[in-house]
């Protein structure tokens, strides 16, 4: 079913997938599209593009779209109008604007879209979503999640300051690049009403975007005693090397921790954490997690577990805190998109 795959942009992501897909599909047609010509056939790859034209041409059935997310769009539209199916990593765009009519464009043309917040396939997150759906720690009154790492470290073979990460022409920033804070605690706690934020550059990293996002989020409410709120704090300049998301309920604490692996409760009337659960993950398992999951929604018909609607949510929580930070005042998540003019 699946013969001619397409990767777009040969970061270290598109590289990432390059690797996978020739792991899954030794005897598939693969190709790289890149923003500039080059003779040279990347490893793991069979053809080198150059141009959308050359792409389309080359008639790909799945395309994973890795490029810079001011880009995604564009290509993905041409791609999506021949009917390929598209995994596009996060964020789905810079924006949400124009996001609603690639997913009109897929749904006509029977094209499976999901969006590749991989964090999802975790097993420990996902041990901890159904701890909290098996009201562990009861009735949750308040969530806490913060990611960081200090930039440079990211990749140590690489400049950061030539990485898409830190360029606002190309989609970067603590918000956009760490987005799946975002992703994971509406798909866990629900959909986000309204945000509060903050977004700064506190360091003195040579970057033109924010290296700190404070956020907070109210999320509508659910049969609950009282309405829910989350502190989200995402940056580009701790040493420590932090992914956390604590809930604290009515019988105790859960925490998740992303670097182990694991989660720990704390029980009400105990002194100490306990730790119920460990799965420090292999670097490449949930991106595998993630190519099974695209490959079997093409195969079944069915939805992505991450699907596009669930990128444009994410976006639409982005934009809303821009305007916040702008205004400097809660920002409704459904107004501000509305405000943007972007398409229900």
């Amino acid at each position: 079913m699946i013969s001619r795959i397409l990767i777009v942009g040969l970061g270290s992501i598109g590289k990432r997938h390059l690797r996978l897909a020739r792991e899954l599909f030794p005897q598939n047609k693969i190709a790289v599209l890149r923003h500039k010509a080059d003779p040279i056939v990347p490893e793991h790859a069979d053809y080198s593009f150059s141009t959308i034209a050359e792409a389309l041409e080359f008639s790909p059935q799945m395309a994973v779209i890795a490029n810079p997310a001011t880009f995604h769009l564009s290509v993905a539209m041409d791609l999506a109008k021949i009917g390929t199916h598209l995994l596009i990593e996060k964020p789905l765009s810079a924006t949400a604007k124009g996001v609603a009519e690639l997913l009109d464009i897929c749904r006509a043309n029977k094209a499976r879209l999901a969006t590749g917040y991989n964090l999802r396939f975790l097993p420990s997150l996902q041990k901890f979503k159904t701890l909290l759906d098996e009201d562990m720690i009861g009735a949750v009154w308040s969530v806490r999640s913060e990611v960081g790492q200090f930039l440079p470290s990211w990749r140590q073979d690489a400049d950061y300051r030539q990485s898409v990460s830190v360029q606002h022409a190309l989609g970067g920033g603590a918000l956009l690049e760490l987005s799946h804070e975002l992703d994971y605690l509406r798909w866990i706690f629900g959909e986000v009403d309204w945000v509060q934020a903050s977004l700064s550059k506190q360091s003195d990293l040579e970057i033109d975007v924010e290296d700190t996002a404070y956020l907070i989020f109210g999320f509508h409410e659910k049969p609950r005693e009282h309405p829910l709120i989350a502190s989200v704090n995402l940056d580009f300049i701790r040493k420590d090397t932090t992914r956390s998301c604590t809930a604290i309920g009515k019988l105790g604490s859960l925490r998740w921790n992303g670097i182990s692996g694991t989660v720990e409760l704390y029980e009400s009337g105990k002194e100490s954490w306990q730790v119920i659960y460990q799965h420090k993950a292999e670097r490449d398992e949930s991106y595998l997690a993630e190519w099974a999951d695209f490959v079997a929604c093409i195969a079944q018909e069915k939805e992505p577990y991450v699907s596009g609607e669930e990128g444009l949510m994410v976006l639409r929580i982005i934009e809303a805190a821009r305007s916040a930070a702008k205004i400097g005042s809660k920002v409704n998540v459904g107004d501000a998109y509305e405000l943007r003019g972007a398409r229900e």
